[in-house]
């Protein structure tokens, strides 16, 4: 699982941090290394403590997966400040696939809580912190009563859908602060099926 091959990383590290006697070039060499390892290109351009926290600043540039359109448009969309922009992308989908983007993400919370329908008052709360209207929250409630296969839940599913299905399904998972062997599953195979249908992925 994921997790099982994260945290004893993570933890090997807190230990050589906290051991360490220049424990600022420590971190951020750390901090770069961790974002190296998905691709980014990143620089700590301030790092400091404040309170019980540590803030960090940094410079990231395009990451190696990226294509220069899309990292292109990645910085005119941040440069119009519009925060809306994730409303807007799901508002851009055919009604036909936000039933199904709603349907693969009651999946996820079904793998990450069997009990779901019974605990929908308290993971209502939940959901709504990650940003979701209340459309799309009654959509997936809805969804959770009805579970369907993974399988079926991927086919025909756009590509715009699944880059926004990994995205939303990442913040559900990790709202627990654990990811179990069934969510890493349905991780894993959804980024599979986006790598297929990349740019570039086919002969």
């Amino acid at each position: 699982m994921l997790t099982n091959i994260v945290r004893p990383m993570v933890r090997t590290q807190i230990r050589l941090l906290a051991s360490s006697q220049s424990p600022h070039s420590t971190l951020v060499a750390t901090i770069v290394q961790w974002l190296g390892l998905l691709g980014v290109q990143a620089k700590v351009t301030q790092l400091a403590t404040d309170a019980n926290q540590i803030q960090v600043a940094l410079t990231v540039s395009k990451p190696d997966a990226c294509e220069p359109e899309d990292w292109q448009q990645i910085l005119e969309n941040l440069n119009t400040g519009n925060d809306a922009n994730r409303v807007e992308s799901l508002a851009t989908l055919s009604e036909i696939q936000q039933r199904k983007l709603q349907r693969f993400l009651a999946h996820v919370i079904q793998a990450g809580n069997p009990n779901c329908v019974n605990a929908w008052d308290e993971l209502y709360p939940q959901l709504q912190s990650l940003g979701f209207t209340e459309s799309m929250l009654m959509g997936i409630k809805a969804a959770i009563r009805v579970p369907q296969p993974l399988d079926l839940l991927l086919t025909d599913l756009e590509p715009d859908t699944a880059a926004i299905a990994l995205s939303e399904a990442i913040g559900i998972t990790l709202l627990d602060r654990q990811v179990n062997y069934r969510e890493n599953q349905i991780l894993s195979v959804l980024l599979d099926l986006i790598k297929q249908n990349s740019p570039g992925s086919h002969p």
